[in-house]
């Protein structure tokens, strides 16, 4: 299906506020673009200025705010701004990370720590923000970005691992804490063909994930915004606290291509 402006699918998201962290490349940006088709007002978050220039010029009805989601000041004065600009949210889709693939041993203690810190410490630090301004008027939701690496081991990804891991209970812990008026969940993402992900497998790599995949291919960035989209609409009003896998048949089991 085509989605052209404000000619979206869920009614509901029509006028809600967005704010989409890592949003200038990727899943994120491909999300920011869903929710304007959706007719609602979205404000991303990111860390790349040029990036961030550059998406903001290239879709004038987008706001934008340079922040690091891993320090605290920074998140804190980016929900500041959000409040000047739009008075508040109603939807945060937590989606800023990164990646470093190395093997265990290699791994310095600054890595680990820098992966830790924009995984996991952002979607605290972003999660509290937008609760915070979400508890007065009793409604929200919340939408993480984790991923199939947090369900189960991947050789020479041990921070990511780790940092998603973290990112599902953390989903799970704020759903049952906050229910029955905010929902909050984790979304799965097995491979995913953005930017990030060409950077660090080559194309020999990226071929060799395809053939163990049974859809035969990575996602795009377009369907997990798709999830995100019905994710935040009334349609999964009863969909909170839980993990949705979008994988391809990834972590179904053995796959034996035919």
């Amino acid at each position: 299906m085509t989605l052209n402006e404000d000619t979206g699918i869920y009614r509901d998201l029509r006028g809600k506020r967005v704010v989409i962290t890592g949003g200038a490349s990727g899943i994120g940006l491909a999300t920011a673009k869903r929710f304007l088709q959706e007719g609602s007002k979205v404000i991303i978050i990111d860390w790349n200025e040029e990036a961030l220039t550059k998406v903001l010029s290239e879709n004038p009805r987008l706001e934008g705010i340079r922040a690091d989601v891993g320090n605290p000041d920074d998140v804190h004065r980016a929900f500041q701004e959000i409040d000047k600009i739009m008075g508040g949210l109603d939807i945060l889709i937590s989606n800023a990370g990164i990646s470093k693939r190395n093997s265990f041993l290699n791994i310095e203690y600054e890595e680990w720590r820098e992966v830790i810190r924009v995984n996991l410490d952002g979607m605290f630090l972003c999660s509290q923000e937008a609760i915070k301004r979400m508890l007065p008027q009793r409604s929200g939701v919340i939408l993480f970005t984790a991923s199939t690496n947090g369900l189960e081991g991947h050789p020479f990804y041990a921070s990511y691992n780790a940092s998603k891991a973290g990112v599902i209970l953390l989903a799970k812990t704020l759903a049952l804490e906050f229910a029955p008026w905010l929902r909050v969940n984790a979304v799965c993402p097995g491979y995913v063909l953005t930017p990030m992900q060409k950077a660090e497998y080559t194309p020999e790599m990226l071929e060799k994930v395809n053939s163990m995949i049974p859809m035969n291919r990575h996602a795009t960035p377009e369907e997990i915004a798709a999830l995100f989209a019905f994710l935040a609409s009334e349609e999964s009003s009863f969909i909170t606290g839980t993990t949705i896998i979008i994988d391809g048949g990834e972590t179904a089991g053995l796959y034996v291509k035919k």
